[in-house]
């Protein structure tokens, strides 16, 4: 086997193998180059492709959301002046303590004009009410009662419990309509089944019909999804408002709890603790809890606060508890992540004018590193806010019918809340309002991250 090596010299004795050698290594190059662009210009294609393939599922998910969401912040609705007729409230005046009545006898009367309010037909009021506005509905007479949810009867009695003067008065009232009637208005039931698969009878769908189109049933901003809690009795006044001020008590709670604890815990591991075995653990096992799933958190809030400390069931402050040991080792993490991007120069320099320890650390140190601080707190409290499965585990998953007024009332949370609408048996209703549901979860948690991101930009310091 013969091997021809070409040496300098002989390259300038010979041209023309010269000029032979400079085109075989241009090719060579060329070759490299081309397949090199090649290679960028696939990744480039693939980055893109995967960019714009993830952008149209987050279009495709917030355009069903908000397609199945938006109409139920509408909701039909009737407009009845009712006349708080005193030949049918018929129970008395409100008693007044008489003079040397014991408060026992005082309260038995009260009792009695309790019990016949609420032997009172106030259904005959919405519907005299209905019936004013179009004298033709005197024959449907029967069915007008379905047209709008139950507790509209009650709300009339309660506002002559706290204001008996509106006896003899005629006020305008804005009366919802039934959920099942809100349903077949709005379109989300197929009109072409046959009677035997329809929920409302024929005579109270050609009725509702009529109301609609004589202008009596519109459809009107529903105010009660924020203002009132859920509801079994009376699907069409379900709200978030319980759920809300639950959310709001935990996040209160976490915010006091896992951002003092998870940053002063991590400023002394990352600045004071010493670098031996001990802590070395306890950054191990700070890692590992980031990765825990939430549920567990929640089987040890079931063991600790509710087991053994005898914490209310499904109250906020347990809810609180359980999230704020969830969300500390994601505010431990990205807190020492920002004081370590803090440049040493700066430690450095302090040190050497005579700062102290402690004074390099929260005068230097610890402002220059706030804006990772804030936003990593700020996305472990938006996390901790669309938690559910712990939340599930210590009772928060109940029904409860009543705004809470401390962190140890009763209460659910808005994701929860969510779970609990999109099992409810009235699917056609409560579809629109867990999507609805969710529009408001997503709002808060955006409304989070958008603060993060601004208090970064508001307190970030370039050096």
């Amino acid at each position: 086997m013969t091997t021809s090596n070409t040496s300098p010299l002989d390259l300038q004795a010979d041209p023309r193998a010269a000029a032979e050698q400079r085109e075989k290594r241009k090719k060579v190059i060329e070759s490299s180059l081309a397949k090199r662009h090649r290679k960028e210009k696939s990744f480039r294609i693939f980055g893109f492709s995967s960019v714009v393939i993830g952008l149209l599922f987050v279009v495709l998910l917030f355009s069903s959301i908000l397609a199945k969401g938006l109409p139920a912040f509408w909701q039909s609705s009737i407009s009845v002046p009712v006349y708080f007729d005193p030949s049918i409230i018929n129970a008395g005046a409100k008693p007044v303590q008489r003079q040397g009545e014991s408060p026992a006898q005082y309260e038995q009367r009260f009792i009695e004009w309790q019990m016949n309010m609420g032997m009172v037909d106030w259904d005959a009021l919405i519907i005299n009410g209905i019936i004013a506005k179009d004298k033709s509905l005197e024959a449907n007479r029967d069915d007008l009662s379905t047209m709008y949810t139950s507790s509209e009867s009650y709300r009339l009695r309660d506002m002559v419990f706290a204001d008996p003067s509106l006896i003899g008065k005629t006020k305008d009232i804005k009366v919802l309509a039934d959920a099942n009637v809100d349903v077949w208005l709005a379109g989300n039931i197929d009109r072409s089944l046959p009677d035997e698969q329809q929920q409302l009878s024929p005579e109270v769908r050609q009725l509702a019909d009529k109301l609609e189109a004589n202008g009596i049933i519109e459809s009107t901003f529903n105010t009660n999804i924020f203002a009132s809690p859920d509801s079994r009795s009376s699907p069409a006044t379900s709200g978030l408002a319980g759920a809300f001020m639950g959310s709001l008590f935990m996040m209160m709670i976490v915010i006091l709890i896992s951002i003092p604890v998870g940053v002063a815990s991590a400023i002394y591991l990352e600045e004071f603790a010493p670098k031996n075995w001990l802590t070395d653990v306890i950054e191990v096992n700070i890692n590992n809890l980031a990765a825990v799933p939430s549920i567990v958190f929640g089987l040890l809030g079931a063991a600790i606060f509710i087991g053994w400390m005898h914490m209310p069931l499904s109250a906020p402050l347990v809810g609180g508890l359980v999230l704020s040991l969830m969300t500390l080792p994601t505010v431990i993490i990205t807190t020492r992540a920002s004081l370590k991007a803090v440049p040493p120069s700066i430690r450095q320099a302090a040190l050497g004018l005579g700062a102290s320890r402690l004074q390099t650390v929260f005068h230097h140190v610890l402002p220059l590193a706030l804006p990772g601080i804030l936003t990593g707190a700020i996305i472990g409290v938006a996390q901790a806010l669309g938690e559910t499965a712990p939340l599930l585990l210590i009772g928060m998953s109940a029904f409860v019918a009543s705004v809470p007024a401390t962190p140890l009332d009763q209460s659910t949370a808005l994701p929860v809340q969510i779970f609990l609408w999109q099992g409810n048996e009235l699917r056609n209703f409560f579809e629109g309002r867990t999507a609805a549901a969710i529009i408001v979860l997503l709002a808060l948690m955006i409304g989070l991250n958008s603060l993060a991101i601004w208090l970064r930009k508001k307190f970030e310091v370039r050096w």
